[in-house]
């Protein structure tokens, strides 16, 4: 008998083995009353370092008490209501459920003999995500490991339906200055060159000016140069900001450029009965990301990326005799990986099924309705606090802000710096104490803070008390290096 493999025989060790393990995880989230433990690279990177992979344990239990000791003490955890860094959600709990299934199964979502059933659930979700983006019948997408890999395939299709009008020295993205960094590791990997990703201004509330697109889509015209794409997002990473898609669309239609949407943070307005009028225009676009595991409460990885005109999806489209031929799919064989870039390939489309069959989906809307109800209420908090300055009210649930020390402007250049020392002090002070978590950014060369709220369970108390704790940091900051800044400001004076 071979004890470690899962087959028929080993089903009650399994049964076991899961139980021991899901009881240590839902006892570590009872007891976890912090986001984190504050612990350092330098510390725990010894006691993982010391431990010999060559001597296994051979019990369960005994892992499980190792892995408490080098993993769980020390995770992040995202379901606590003061975790308000990335874009990490916390999970529900039907995911959970699918996720546990997937894995056990081990579906392959590349050819229909590695998965069957699986390929039609991936392909009916993204018939119902494309039906709720506005797209036709001819729409078509699939799932991937996130929304870096959806823009990559994005830009892909788009450089295919543009090299036959220019080499890829000549092709140009176009996106907003606030846009994702993965579209310039995009034009990378594909080859088009440093100059290839080309950003536009934005306003006063971060989104993409369609008048400056214009201008840079009439000045790429004149030097001989394609837009293969046009990069809009709908949910910025530090703002939140949503790019006017209407008007964007109505440039890219007039000047017959690819249209692509990055809504992987944004994706959540999908399913909500409050504010999917924010998405209004995704419909006209060529291509979109969604990432279920943002704004849908889904574990990582769920991700997906979308075209309106399914043909288009023939550039990513390869076969091999012995995986998936062409006969397969002259036959109507729905092998996933004629469209995907992965091969191999997990189905992870499986829990999101099951969220929509257990919760449905006005349920997630109402979720992510509330993390973007708390970050309103978060914003009027934090704009009437006189510790801080708040750059833009969001419409999603990002908030970018700094602690200002007092009379710090009235120091010049030393107290900009001061400012700066300070709120990069500040956030580095509350991970290691693990009370919380959170981001960070910059701002026209300027240091701020940053919370994302993705946890319907954080209250305004929870945001108040993370504000009190950065301004309690910063000050403590100030206060120690006041008296060297009073020292210098004398002596360059």
């Amino acid at each position: 008998m071979r004890p470690y493999l899962f087959n028929d025989r080993t089903v009650e060790g399994y049964r076991r083995a899961m139980t021991e393990a899901t009881a240590r995880v839902a006892g570590r989230i009872r007891r976890a009353d912090r986001p984190f433990s504050g612990v350092s690279p330098e510390r725990l990177a010894p006691e993982i370092a010391a431990i010999d992979l060559e001597r296994p344990l051979h019990d369960h239990a005994a892992a499980l008490d190792e892995l408490e000791r080098v993993y769980l003490r020390d995770a992040v955890y995202f379901h606590h209501p003061r975790y308000l860094a990335h874009l990490n959600c916390p999970v529900v709990i039907p995911a959970l459920l699918g996720e546990a299934v997937l894995s056990a199964v081990n579906s392959s979502l590349d050819t229909w003999d590695q998965s069957a059933g699986g390929t039609l659930i991936e392909r009916r979700l993204i018939e119902w995500t494309a039906g709720r983006i506005g797209f036709g019948p001819a729409a078509d997408g699939v799932f991937t490991s996130g929304g870096t890999q959806s823009n990559l395939h994005a830009l892909l299709l788009a450089r295919e339906e543009a090299r036959t009008e220019a080499p890829p020295a000549r092709l140009r993205v176009i996106t907003s200055e606030a846009g994702h960094f993965s579209v310039r590791k995009a034009a990378d990997l594909l080859g088009l060159g440093p100059d290839a990703v080309v950003t536009v201004e934005t306003d006063g509330e971060r989104r993409m000016r369609p008048a400056a697109l214009a201008r840079e889509l009439d000045r790429c015209h004149r030097a001989g140069q394609v837009v293969m794409a046009v990069v809009a997002t709908a949910g910025t990473t530090d703002f939140g900001s949503i790019d006017p898609l209407p008007e964007i669309a109505a440039l890219c239609e007039a000047a017959g450029v690819w249209l692509h949407v990055d809504a992987a943070y944004g994706c959540g307005l999908l399913v909500s009965r409050r504010r999917r009028h924010l998405l209004d225009g995704i419909e006209r676009a060529d291509s979109v990301t969604v990432d279920f595991h943002k704004s849908f409460f889904q574990p990582v990885s769920s991700s997906a990326v979308l075209v309106r005109d399914g043909a288009m999806l023939r550039h990513a489209a390869h076969h091999a005799d012995y995986l998936n031929p062409r006969r397969m799919a002259e036959r109507g064989i729905p092998n996933q990986v004629d469209k995907s870039l992965q091969t191999t390939r997990r189905f992870d489309a499986l829990k999101l099924w099951l969220t929509l069959r257990i919760m449905g989906p006005d349920a997630v809307g109402e979720l992510f309705d509330e993390v973007v109800d708390r970050a309103a209420e978060a914003y009027d908090l934090i704009a009437a606090d006189p510790r801080f300055e708040i750059v833009t009210r969001s419409p999603l649930s990002t908030l970018v802000f700094r602690y200002l020390p007092p009379d710090g402007p009235r120091h010049g250049g030393l107290g900009r710096k001061l400012a700066d020392d300070a709120n990069l002090y500040a956030r580095e002070a509350l991970a290691a104490s693990g009370e919380a978590v959170v981001a960070g950014t910059t701002v026209d060369g300027r240091h701020y803070l940053k919370l994302t709220l993705l946890n319907p369970e954080t209250t305004l108390d929870d945001v108040a008390h993370v504000l009190d704790l950065l301004a309690g940091h910063a000050q403590r900051y100030v206060d120690d290096l006041a008296p060297l800044t009073e020292e210098v400001t004398h002596v360059c004076s």
